[in-house]
């Protein structure tokens, strides 16, 4: 079995006594002493991580108006340490009109350097979001994308959202990285019950084409959720990398992460194992939805989960 370098940091159930939220009755005996969670309200999977101008940025799955899941929208906070949190304000709320309401489900953001996407501004580059656009009245998700020139802290929407609809009732979680092989981003997205991931490409962030699909494979008793596709040196040693794709799904007993380690050429993943090898990240009940920081010091590769129990 490959050995892999993750630093694996435990997410959202409750935040920091420094951050403990104002309430007439404080209660920070409720809150441990290093895991993260917003002041209020309901949280669950991580979102858009990455490591920004020294801070490390935390975009979360949040309902900014009630303690239960609704108004999925992206909560924003900031570290740099990963144990003391700065709270910002809702970085991208729902979308509501007269006709449909939008909810902004979960994603990953980049940090487009060379501005392919045409988004920066003065010479800037722009932090761009890519999430699962949610219309629950017509029973859809599809794929769109956000940027921001003020450092992460407001987006704007793109006007040709959605960038990939194929008119799918689960079709979920984009995350998205530039592959320096084949100078394109690439983007992993969960076919949720087809137990797939699919990849595509693209060359600036807004026109994405089909490259392959991977599985089923492994754990398959219920959909895939929350897909990415990161490198990792084998042992430690740089000479030897590996590309480890994550999926998140509910078992029998809860929450469950697994792993497939394989190559990956820009356009296929390849599995190193047997289709019916189960591999699991944590062997708990409440890690899920774990994605890792991009652009984080020295190359780290630090997943952070939702503790969903």
């Amino acid at each position: 079995m490959l050995k892999t370098q993750i630093v694996c940091a435990a997410l959202l159930s409750i935040t920091i006594n420094a951050f403990a939220q104002t309430s007439p009755v404080p209660t920070p005996h409720w809150r441990p002493t290093y895991h993260f969670s917003p002041p209020q309200n309901w949280t669950n999977d991580p979102n858009g991580l990455i490591y920004l101008n020294g801070e490390y940025h935390l975009y979360y799955q949040h309902n900014p108006l009630e303690n239960k899941w609704g108004h999925m929208s992206w909560g924003h906070a900031k570290s740099k340490d990963l144990i003391s949190w700065t709270n910002l304000p809702v970085a991208i709320p729902e979308m509501v009109t007269k006709d449909t309401t939008i909810f902004i489900y979960s994603g990953s953001a980049v940090l487009d350097k060379n501005n392919t996407s045409g988004f920066g501004k003065d010479g800037k580059a722009p932090l761009v979001a890519l999430y699962t656009a949610d219309l629950p009245k017509q029973h859809n998700e599809s794929q769109a994308i956000a940027y921001s020139n003020d450092g992460g802290l407001t987006f704007t929407q793109y006007p040709g959202n959605p960038v990939i609809d194929l008119n799918k009732k689960d079709f979920r979680d984009p995350n998205v990285f530039w592959h320096e092989a084949s100078k394109q981003w690439i983007m992993s997205v969960a076919m949720v019950d087809e137990h797939m991931v699919r990849f595509y490409a693209s060359e600036n962030l807004k026109n994405w084409v089909k490259l392959s699909d991977f599985g089923p494979a492994g754990f398959t008793k219920n959909g895939w959720e929350c897909p990415s596709l990161v490198q990792l040196p084998v042992n430690g040693d740089s000479s030897q990398m590996k590309w480890v794709l994550f999926v998140s799904l509910f078992g029998d007993n809860g929450p469950v992460m697994q792993y497939f380690t394989g190559d990956f050429d820009g356009t296929h993943f390849t599995n190193d194992n047997s289709e019916s090898l189960i591999l699991k990240v944590d062997y708990g009940d409440s890690f899920y939805a774990a994605i890792p920081w991009r652009d984080a010091p020295k190359e780290k590769k630090v997943l952070l989960g939702w503790l969903i129990n």
